[in-house]
């Protein structure tokens, strides 16, 4: 039996048609419920708050997602417990983005787990696409205008610096920056 086009979004490093109809009506569901959270701003932060948890797939205690906030569907972000995003965060979640526990983004922080194709033909208006997850473990700090590339897997205690791009994953317990992102201090793992 053939597999819908979300399926296969959904499964991950497949390529899948990223204008097909169920998709299409599912990003103007998700758009409809940001454009609610976003108008609110810090006018209602618990009603902002219930909106987040029925937008995510999962969420955990203490969810605080500042406006303006944008995602592609909402229900591929899982967040845990004390979790903070700061103004201006994208989160373009065509495959899962997985958040673990006391977790803070910067302002204008971008989690894409979305690419394209290489070939031209394929990419052409982009109308196929690719999923690969997004994995930031527990206690990550990611920096202002930070930008997390698809299928990038953190460790837990990392600290991404302002405006890195990362490119590959890391392990625990360091300190990345640059673009492309790299380690540049190792964390003591007892504090």
């Amino acid at each position: 039996m053939a597999r819908t086009e979300k399926e296969k979004m959904l499964a991950g490093n497949e390529l899948f048609d990223v204008y097909d109809a169920e998709l299409v009506a599912e990003r103007a569901a998700a758009r409809q419920q940001l454009e609610a959270f976003n108008a609110l701003g810090e006018t209602d932060p618990q009603r902002s708050q219930q909106l987040i948890r029925q937008l995510f797939g999962a969420t955990g205690d203490a969810v605080s997602v500042h406006a303006t906030f944008r995602c592609d569907y909402g229900y591929n972000i899982y967040v845990g417990d004390d979790f903070f995003a700061n103004y201006d965060c994208v989160m373009l979640d065509v495959a899962h983005i997985r958040i673990g526990k006391h977790c803070l983004l910067g302002p204008k922080v971008q989690l894409y787990s979305v690419n394209h194709p290489a070939e031209p033909k394929l990419r052409r208006n982009g109308a196929m696409g690719i999923g690969k997850p997004i994995t930031l473990g527990d206690d990550v700090w990611v920096g202002g205008g930070a930008i997390i590339c698809p299928g990038v897997t953190l460790g837990n205690n990392v600290i991404v610096g302002v405006g890195s791009v990362v490119t590959k994953s890391f392990g625990d317990n360091v300190v990345i920056a640059g673009s492309p992102a790299r380690i540049i201090e190792t964390l003591d793992p007892k504090l």
